[in-house]
């Protein structure tokens, strides 16, 4: 999606994003535990979240770290930025500012460097990743690490057939978002984790109704609708499970680790 595009969807989304992204009680404790473990996250780390919205994942790290710098939740929608809590926790600290805006200097940080970096599906927001994942390593210090969080080019969601086709024409490949960390002169690997999802289908439904997704934003109320009813036919089940596959595409900056 473009940038503008993408923020105006999730402004109107913010107050409810929450309630319709959680798919359920051990997802959010499971993803930050694995970004903390990619990122071999320390306490005395300096951390941004680049794409954080409503700091679900920020906020789960902080609790499960203890971080004694509070971790930046890097944003360009301030409606997102506002789930934090006014004020927001003594540990989170919110950025209004996109990737962009990071990678070119555009926003000062509270942190001149950076120990430790992550993206969690947002790089497919970015007009041009390569320049701009370069940008944000040269914010990285030595032994910094960055790690892009997405999902990988096809998925096994119980989405709509239109859906899925748009998601496979928009998803960008994690293999070439590696070569770009490798050309912005990081130490760069590819993996992949996978959590099962267990969700029930009428809260799936209301998800998708939601346009919880980005890519669900690109389709007029009619076709949701036609692809809800698609959906129905599909999945009578009431309770869908499939897999939820990521790629980490990680990548460090010489030096000792920080």
């Amino acid at each position: 999606m473009e940038g503008r595009d993408a923020r105006g969807h999730y402004e109107e989304l913010a107050a409810e994003y929450d309630e319709h992204w959680v798919y359920g009680p051990d997802y959010i404790p499971w993803m930050s535990g694995r970004i903390t473990e990619a990122l071999r996250l320390g306490p005395t780390d300096r951390i941004a979240d680049i794409g954080s919205g409503t700091g679900l994942f920020a906020r789960e790290v902080a609790k499960q770290l203890q971080p004694r710098h509070p971790i930046l939740c890097v944003d360009p929608s301030e409606a997102m930025l506002g789930q934090l809590g006014t004020p927001p926790p003594a540990d989170l600290t919110p950025i209004v500012a996109s990737a962009e805006d990071i990678a070119e200097g555009r926003t000062r940080l509270p942190y001149e460097q950076l120990d430790a970096m992550w993206l969690k599906e947002s790089v497919h927001h970015v007009a041009d990743p390569a320049h701009t994942l370069c940008g944000l390593a040269d914010r990285l210090a030595p032994g910094g690490r960055l790690l892009v969080v997405m999902l990988p080019a096809t998925i096994q969601y119980p989405l709509f057939k239109a859906a899925i086709a748009r998601f496979e024409e928009l998803q960008p490949d994690p293999a070439v978002i590696e070569r770009h960390l490798r050309a912005a002169g990081l130490e760069a690997g590819l993996s992949y984790v996978e959590h099962e999802l267990r969700i029930d289908r009428d809260k799936y439904l209301g998800m998708v109704r939601a346009r919880y997704m980005s890519l669900l934003s690109t389709f007029s109320d009619s076709e949701i609708d036609k692809g809800i009813e698609e959906m129905r036919v599909a999945h009578p089940e009431p309770v869908l499970m499939f897999p939820d596959r990521f790629a980490f595409v990680l990548g460090r900056r010489d030096g000792e680790s920080a």
